[in-house]
């Protein structure tokens, strides 16, 4: 029986802490109704959590409630690397767009990310910063014609580009022919809102370009590929002016 009321505290406990995140202002009696405590239990709840370092603010002039303090959790974004890396590219897409909304406080983002790395990953984060292109925007009949790619084909695609690795594809022509290929993604090429891989195609033997919400599949080969540089894929875009 005391192991069971310890693992049912802890729940509750951890169902007060994501409701404390969710809403700016909870309601005594309205938490307690939801946890299926009573108002005393809840009390004693809120004080453990203060104990552990949730900065809990009872706010007595409204009704009775509480709420975290607003201050807290800013600065205390704890990305991991790889997340860090997405963002950072993010971000450079969006500065290469040329959007001038928000480039302000992006750019203090970007700095402050960059200055996290230690110097080699800085140099892994400029490599595939490089390999990252955007173009011209999509025509109208290409953006009406595009839909997301399927989740995991978005998340073997992202890890076989990071890691320089083959990829075993199921892809769909403008003409619904499907095709099975084994393809290098050795760039990414934006042309908003489509992207597309710029991948060496051992099916042809050559560079090709994929639409990636075309891809029906992908599975990752674990065979590594070595990085070909970017005029061997020039003709691909036939002189369109690309911001590198």
């Amino acid at each position: 029986m005391p192991r069971s009321n310890s693992s049912n505290r802890l729940q509750r406990l951890e169902r007060l802490t994501a409701q404390l995140k969710a809403e700016p202002f909870c309601i005594i009696k309205d938490l307690a109704r939801q946890l299926g405590v009573s108002e005393r239990t809840l009390a004693r709840d809120l004080a453990l959590l203060r104990e552990q370092g949730l900065p809990v603010e009872a706010d007595r002039g409204r009704g009775g409630g509480v709420r975290l303090d607003r201050r807290w959790g800013v600065g205390r974004l704890n990305l991991a690397y790889a997340e860090a890396v997405d963002l950072l590219i993010g971000i450079e897409v969006a500065q290469k767009m040329g959007s001038p909304i928000f480039l302000a406080s992006l750019e203090s983002v970007r700095r402050q990310l960059i200055a996290s790395f230690s110097a080699d990953k800085r140099e892994r984060v400029e490599a595939l910063k490089s390999r990252i292109l955007v173009g011209v925007t999509a025509s109208t009949y290409v953006q009406v014609s595009a839909s997301p790619p399927p989740d995991l084909v978005i998340k073997a695609l992202h890890q076989a580009f990071m890691d320089k690795e083959r990829l075993d594809i199921r892809y769909q022509r403008e003409d619904l022919e499907v095709s099975e290929r084994q393809i290098e993604p050795h760039y990414l090429l934006l042309k908003y809102p489509v992207w597309y891989v710029i991948a060496f195609d051992h099916l042809r033997s050559e560079p090709r370009t994929f639409r990636c919400d075309r891809i029906l599949s992908a599975s990752l080969t674990g065979t590594r590929f070595r990085l070909r540089p970017l005029d061997e894929f020039t003709h691909i875009w036939n002189g369109e002016d690309l911001r590198v």
